[in-house]
């Protein structure tokens, strides 16, 4: 018989196909936590509807879900956080809201943490795992100053939107620099809009941009591996060493948490 591998439980973002509604998760977070962490993923929906759209349940059962995961992934959305759930008014959404994975993300971040089960975020993720942690975004970083602009060309092709563009300040002794024999910088892509503004309470930096834009952090008080990441590891994992240690380290977190549930 196979060893069973851990289930993670995607963040879906809940949108219109085709006129219908429909949860959905990019292939390419699915394949990186799938071969990178050795994991089984599934999709958790942000809301269940009837087929005209009307919601069949207002309650989300975080503890259901949780007794069903090894470990959850908040991945990447053309959505972003809405401005007022970080105490922004709502003219400051840039791009489209999505408030059903609003709903389904931050209660869940904060449940999956008191329960012990890791998580990983990234790009939309990690703004969700900063809010939910009581820390605010940038919702126009681009406009703060001409430094801080972290957009893509999206006239690019997509080799090249997601292809390194700048440096990040890997903290000196913290858990990233560690998994690269103690490197201090290492090149990441950028394709971001909104960015951690103020860090939420207790959170341990790991990487900066040469901006000082925060893009990786962690929680140090977590039972198990709780990361936030801004920039796109799941583009290079295979081929990059750092990206290669996040998804190794999100499934050894993950097989940790399987094998406590079964003991």
């Amino acid at each position: 018989m196979a060893k069973r591998k851990p289930v993670i439980g995607f963040v879906c973002d809940v949108t219109a196909v085709s006129g219908h509604v429909a949860h959905l998760v990019v292939e390419k977070y699915i394949y990186a936590v799938a071969v990178g962490a050795e994991a089984m993923p599934i999709l958790l929906p942000g809301r269940v509807s009837d087929v005209d759209g009307t919601p069949a349940s207002e309650t989300i059962d975080y503890d259901e879900i949780l007794s069903l995961v090894d470990g959850i992934f908040l991945p990447g959305s053309p959505s972003n956080v809405a401005p007022p759930l970080y105490g922004r008014p709502p003219e400051d959404q840039v791009l489209p809201a999505d408030p059903n994975r609003d709903a389904m993300s931050l209660g869940l971040i904060r449940a999956a943490f008191a329960a012990g089960v890791p998580m990983l975020g990234v790009c939309r993720g990690c703004q969700e795992m900063n809010v939910a942690f009581g820390g605010t975004l940038h919702p126009k970083l681009h406009e703060v100053g001409e430094d801080l602009d972290h957009r893509y060309n999206k006239t690019l092709p997509m080799h090249e939107q997601y292809a390194p563009v700048h440096d990040v300040t890997l903290e000196r002794g913290g858990v990233f620099s560690g998994w690269v024999d103690g490197s201090a910088r290492w090149r990441v892509n950028s394709l971001h809009e909104q960015g951690v503004d103020r860090l939420a309470p207790g959170m341990a930096v790991e990487a900066r941009a040469p901006d000082g834009v925060v893009e990786a952090f962690r929680h140090p008080e977590a039972r198990r591996f709780t990361t936030a990441i801004q920039w796109h590891p799941e583009w290079h994992f295979g081929r990059d060493a750092l990206s290669s240690a996040i998804f190794k380290a999100f499934g050894d977190a993950a097989r940790d948490r399987m094998a406590s549930r079964r003991d």
